[in-house]
């Protein structure tokens, strides 16, 4: 029976082609979402993965979730937190809701998702933790300073939870993108992106596929002994 895995944020971008290549590795996958019904419903469509519409920075509503995978799919065995958004703006104008709602859905949803699977996994002896977290919470980036916090914030989070779960098999980690050629990073003005990709070593963006493949590394069974690190996947721009 494959081990069932799933994925915030997990229909778009960087965390559709972690639900894709999970469920390549031969895992049932379950993929929240929080907007699109849209691009959900494309993205069912295309991969035959399960989208659950749910707000992951919300407690109540991710309890209420992860017992539905539990009455309906089995008990979560892999979890990617990879939700995150971005409300960006100079401390002259951030406010105290664009401060909260970042911390709350990318940082807030590590605790409640991994916080609602951690007692199964201590008494299944297994778990997989995998906390996306941004090349900006290491380096620090102008104009983010929520979005900073948070990333920072994951890599914390992701140090101190892999020292629990260490005896129980559970394993907990982290990977810091880069700038990957999203949606997002290709809104950005082709002047700014231009800047952007100079300063890094390997000369281009990176693509989600780069991060997916770390997370199916880092998820695999035999991944039992790699636990409070960062993989850092970032084209050289920033060694940490």
């Amino acid at each position: 029976m494959s081990r069932v895995a799933l994925v915030t944020g997990g229909t778009r971008g960087i965390g559709a082609e972690i639900s894709r290549q999970l469920k390549a590795a031969g895992r049932t996958v379950v993929a929240n979402y929080a907007s699109s019904d849209a691009a959900a419903q494309a993205f069912t469509a295309e991969t035959g993965i399960k989208a659950m519409k749910f707000d992951a920075g919300d407690y109540a509503a991710c309890k209420a979730a992860v017992d539905q995978i539990h009455a309906e799919v089995g008990k979560i065995e892999i979890l990617v937190n990879n939700a995150g958004i971005t409300r960006d703006a100079t401390m002259s104008r951030l406010t105290r809701d664009m401060w909260d709602s970042v911390i709350d859905t990318n940082l807030g949803s590590c605790f409640n998702l991994s916080k609602l699977v951690w007692e199964d996994m201590r008494a299944a002896k297994f778990g997989r933790i995998v906390n996306i977290g941004s090349i900006n919470g290491q380096a620090g980036q102008y104009g983010q300073v929520n979005y900073a916090a948070a990333k920072s914030g994951i890599h914390g989070f992701t140090k101190a939870l892999a020292q629990e779960g260490a005896r129980f098999g559970i394993t907990v980690n982290a990977i810091a993108p880069g700038y990957v050629d999203t949606e997002m990073v290709r809104a950005v003005p082709p002047d700014v992106l231009e800047k952007i990709v100079a300063r890094i070593p390997m000369g281009r963006l990176g693509h989600a596929e780069d991060i997916a493949r770390g997370v199916v590394f880092l998820t695999a069974e035999e991944g039992d002994f790699i636990t409070g690190s960062t993989l850092s996947i970032n084209g050289g721009q920033h060694m940490y």
